[in-house]
């Protein structure tokens, strides 16, 4: 004899299957996506995908785990808790989530700040208006309208995201003149 689930039970079995669809986009994806990429990514509704998001946050907080899911300017990434860091440091093997251009365009930024878009772009060309805009919607950078251009600089949280701590560069000594400009 067969056994009928019920609506609750099928609803629970689509759901446990909606969050493991969506735990391996935000595994796999290491980076920050926006909800029309989870979306793209999952075939999820909005509504669904925010109910999900939350549930995810509250499984990796409620098991005390190593793992938490972010969410900054409406974008969500699945990310090793800062403490562990320290860790994921000795291990990383050279891939990131950004691209080898996209770290030389945030570095010239970090080492030159504040500094006119209008020199990143004449020393890193135009893909670096694609850089910087990542940058701002992540909140890696922030900008301010001078003349005709924006003057960026690093906002804090940048700092947050790369855990500068001990050894590393406080936030001021990154700072230096930039008669380039």
């Amino acid at each position: 004899m067969t056994s009928s689930k019920t609506l609750g039970e099928i609803d629970e079995a689509r759901e446990k299957e909606d969050i493991k669809k969506l735990e391996a986009v935000f595994f796999v994806s290491a980076r920050f996506l926006n909800m029309q990429e989870l979306i793209s990514l999952t075939d999820l509704n909005p509504i669904i995908l925010q109910e999900l998001i939350e549930k995810l946050q509250e499984k990796y907080d409620k098991n005390d785990s190593a793992i938490e899911i972010i969410e900054k300017n409406g974008m969500w990434k699945m990310d090793v808790r800062s403490q562990y860091h320290n860790i994921i440091n000795k291990l990383a093997g050279g891939k990131s989530e950004f691209s080898k251009a996209e770290q030389e365009t945030l570095g010239i930024i970090a080492f030159k700040q504040p500094i006119k878009q209008s020199v990143i772009i004449k020393i890193r060309g135009n893909k670096a208006y694609e850089h910087i805009k990542k940058f701002l919607d992540i909140g890696l950078l922030k900008k301010k309208k001078i003349g005709h251009t924006n003057e960026l600089s690093l906002s804090d949280d940048f700092y947050d995201y790369f855990t500068f701590q001990g050894e590393n560069l406080p936030q001021e000594s990154l700072k230096i003149s930039n008669s380039a400009e």
